[in-house]
Order: structure tokens, then C-alpha cells, then sequence
């Protein structure tokens, strides 16, 4: 019976062996066939000259770094789920989205990423308390609640930071990350007669903006420069961080149950 039962783990701790083994597999193919496809991007961008994209691509290298650097340097396991999704976001981000222009050519392309980040990013944030509350050195266990409130903070302020980084480029480097929308409706008391009582315009059939070197008439509303794009993308990160935080909590609460919620959460080496 005894050797029955010892075979039985022999082979179920070799299943998670090969299994591990694979999945690592496909990271590392992952992370060198994004990694050529930056450097071809980049090797273009050199011969046309296009050195915003090139510092782009260049950042883009150093961060696909990231991952390991955090493993190594805090000794923390990153489960390959969520290598393999951070390396095709900072992809899909800088080299699909910017370069290749998806923000423009497909409409919820930036919408999907900000929601996938606060999905991420709460996961992160909840993975840092959870590693606390199984650290036998510390006499403090934080409960489910109060675990996935931090998780949620943790998104948001992620969410927040980027819409800083954002606003900072575009109004010092003289960029477009906070793309514009039309506006066919404004409600203002700035344009009251009293600056008292809301003036309500609209429609608005055009808007005509006037330099001393042109003229540009834009048809069928009003621009808005940036403020819609940043909070419909804080929306969606708030969208993304409450279905992880409610995840977060129901793993807490029943681990066996949704174990599946693993596979985002980072832990400490000694722990895996």
C-alpha cells in the first residue's frame, strides 16, 4: 500500500515536472520571437529614420527585461501565465499600438489594454499583500476584504500614474497619447453671461480652431483634447481591478476552489 501510494506521487510529482518544463518552454519562445520581431521593427525604424520609434523599440527591449529582474532581484516566482501576458502587452502596447498604429486602426484596442492592465496590476498589487499574510515571520493576517481592497488601490493607482505619464508627454514632448475626441454637446459657465448659470451648446456643427498661419474648420462637434480618452481608460482599469479583486477574494476564501486565480499571482521562491 505504502509503495502504491509512493508511486502514485513519483508520478504525479513528474507530471508537474514536464509540465513545468513546457511551460517554460513556451515562454522562452515566446519572449525571443517577440524580441526579433522588436529588433526587426527597430532595424526599419533605423533605415527610414524614424528615431521617436527607434528610442520606442529600444525602451521596449529593456523592459521585456523587467520580468526577470523583478524574479531575481526580490526572489519572487512569476507564474509563466503572467510573464507571457506582460511581454505581449508591453508589445501589443508600444510596438503594435504606436508603431504599427493599432490605437488608430482598430477603435477598443486601447480600451483592451487598459483593461488588461488593471486586471494585471491588481493581481500584482494582490500578490504583495497575500505574500505577506503567508509569511510565517509576521504575526498579522489581513483578511479577505481588506486584501482585495488593496489589490483594487493598487490598480487604480497604477491606472492613475500612466494617465500622468501620458498627460506629461503629450504636454512636453509635444506628443498624442491622450487621443482626441469629438464632442458634439458642452455644457459650460465658463460661456454664461454671468459665470453663474450653465450655458448649455449644442449641437455643436463645427469648430473652427485659428492660428497665424492657418485655419482649420472641424466638422460635426467640438475637440476634446484628452479628457474623455483618460477617463474612459480609467473606467476600464477600474473594470478590470474589480474582477480580479472580487476573484482575489473568493480565492482567499476557498484557495481549492479557484485555484485558477494562480496562475496571475506571484509568490515568493521558497513558497513554490
Amino acid at each position: 500500500m505504502a509503495n502504491a501510494k509512493k508511486k502514485v506521487n513519483k508520478n504525479s510529482n513528474r507530471k508537474l515536472l514536464l509540465h513545468g518544463k513546457k511551460e517554460k518552454r513556451i515562454k522562452i519562445a515566446v519572449y525571443f520571437i517577440l524580441r526579433l520581431f522588436v529588433i526587426i521593427s527597430l532595424i526599419i525604424q533605423c533605415i527610414h529614420g524614424n528615431w521617436n520609434n527607434v528610442f520606442l523599440c529600444v525602451v521596449t527591449l529593456l523592459l521585456f527585461t523587467l520580468p526577470d529582474f523583478v524574479s531575481n532581484r526580490f526572489n519572487i516566482a512569476l507564474p509563466t501565465t503572467l510573464e507571457i501576458l506582460t511581454y505581449l502587452f508591453i508589445y501589443s502596447a508600444a510596438i503594435l499600438g504606436e508603431i504599427q498604429n493599432f490605437y488608430g486602426l482598430f477603435h477598443h484596442w486601447d480600451t483592451m489594454l487598459h483593461t488588461l492592465n488593471g486586471f494585471l496590476s491588481a493581481a500584482i498589487g494582490f500578490s504583495l499583500v497575500d505574500i505577506l499574510n503567508n509569511n510565517e515571520n509576521l504575526h498579522i493576517t489581513m483578511t479577505p476584504s481588506f486584501v482585495a481592497l488593496v489589490a483594487f488601490c493598487f490598480s487604480m493607482t497604477i491606472g492613475v500614474m500612466w494617465e500622468f505619464a501620458e498627460f506629461s508627454v503629450d504636454k512636453y514632448f509635444v506628443k498624442d497619447m491622450q487621443k482626441d475626441s469629438f464632442v458634439e454637446s458642452i455644457t459650460t459657465v465658463k460661456l454664461s453671461s454671468d459665470q453663474n448659470n450653465k450655458k448649455v451648446i449644442s449641437p455643436i456643427e463645427k469648430t473652427i480652431i485659428s492660428t497665424d498661419r492657418e485655419e482649420i474648420t472641424i466638422n460635426g462637434g467640438y475637440l476634446d483634447i484628452g479628457l474623455i480618452d483618460t477617463m474612459k481608460d480609467l473606467f476600464v482599469n477600474f473594470i478590470g481591478a474589480v474582477i480580479f479583486s472580487i476573484l482575489g477574494y473568493l480565492y482567499i476564501k476557498n484557495r481549492e476552489g479557484y485555484r485558477l486565480i494562480e496562475i496571475f499571482v506571484p509568490k515568493l521562491k521558497s513558497k513554490v
